[in-house]
């Protein structure tokens, strides 16, 4: 999906701070307070389209992050609902990749003409260059996210098929990269990135790869899915040659990026961008539930990244 489908939404004003720190010659400006870049997700604000990409029926969704609020290959998280029948049809993109991410029910999701049906919640990687489609097979509404990234920054395309997908032929299993958002796989407990000889991460923060970085052809770099118990705090992450966004799944606590802290609650998108350092607690008495999309800064620190000698 491009950001053309999507008028302004006032999370764009929330990240507007961040935007005019990385265009050219604005070198000088200051990010937005903390709180203020912390976005919710608020269904008043989403809007109504119908045939997205040629798909069957209708949909609404926001932009919650926009087009560099992580780094300069970061362009969106978008966020909706699909009803029942309702989709996004068949099309490509070839400059930007993207994942879609269901956190109920179940969808109908196409890559490369391969159709399979998912339960959420569940993501699926639409990898640049690999045409793609959801259709809401199930009864409920869908509650549906959006990443995308770039192989140029600032870039994005797409070229419709006129497919809605709604007489696929379906798979009894599935031929595409796709991971199951469930916390019972997530191990019990969490070595830091670096391999055996890394030291554990704190007590009570547990995490899992959903995809590394050998899966994406632009910048993107690695989802994550992140359990915070009560009371634990993640290490300080800085955010050498990644930008991190941060999507609450479950849960309530602080982030803290530099020297501000602000609160966080379910449903609430907060970017961090390269050259900060962030760290996340756990004030509530559930687990703190995350779904962590990186980017890196350029398609450098991607390709060292994934040679293992860049720093996340």
């Amino acid at each position: 999906m491009t950001r053309q489908t999507l008028g302004l939404s006032h999370a764009g004003l929330a990240v507007a701070a961040i935007l005019v720190a990385l265009a050219p010659g604005h070198m000088a400006a200051q990010p937005a307070p903390l709180a203020a870049r912390i976005v919710p997700t608020d269904p008043s604000t989403y809007r109504p389209l119908t045939a997205v990409h040629a798909g069957a029926g209708h949909m609404a969704f926001a932009g919650l992050l926009g087009r560099g609020a992580i780094g300069p290959h970061f362009n969106f998280l978008h966020r909706g609902e699909i009803p029942s029948r309702s989709g996004i049809g068949h099309h490509f993109h070839n400059t930007v990749e993207e994942m879609f991410v269901i956190l109920n029910g179940e969808a109908q999701f196409t890559i490369n003409g391969r159709t399979a049906r998912l339960a959420g919640p569940a993501a699926v990687v639409c990898r640049m260059g690999d045409s793609h489609a959801i259709l809401n097979t199930g009864a409920e509404t869908l509650q549906w996210m959006n990443f995308q990234a770039s192989s140029i920054a600032g870039v994005g395309d797409a070229f419709d098929l006129g497919d809605d997908r709604t007489s696929a032929v379906v798979d009894p299993v599935p031929t595409f990269i796709h991971s199951r958002l469930d916390r019972s796989l997530i191990p019990a407990s969490t070595r830091a990135a670096g391999g055996a000889a890394a030291p554990p991460v704190p007590t009570g923060v547990t995490s899992r790869r959903l995809f590394a970085p050998t899966v994406f052809r632009s910048a993107w770099a690695y989802v994550d899915h992140l359990l915070i118990a009560p009371g634990a705090s993640t290490p300080e992450n800085a955010h050498e040659s990644l930008g991190e966004a941060y999507y609450v799944l479950a849960g309530s606590g602080t982030v803290k990026v530099g020297p501000e802290t602000a609160p966080v609650r379910r449903w609430n998108a907060i970017p961090v961008t390269v050259g900060e350092l962030s760290s996340f607690t756990n004030t509530g008495s559930e687990p703190l539930e995350l779904l962590v999309v990186a980017v890196a800064r350029d398609m450098e620190a991607k390709t060292a990244l994934v040679r293992g000698t860049a720093r996340p």
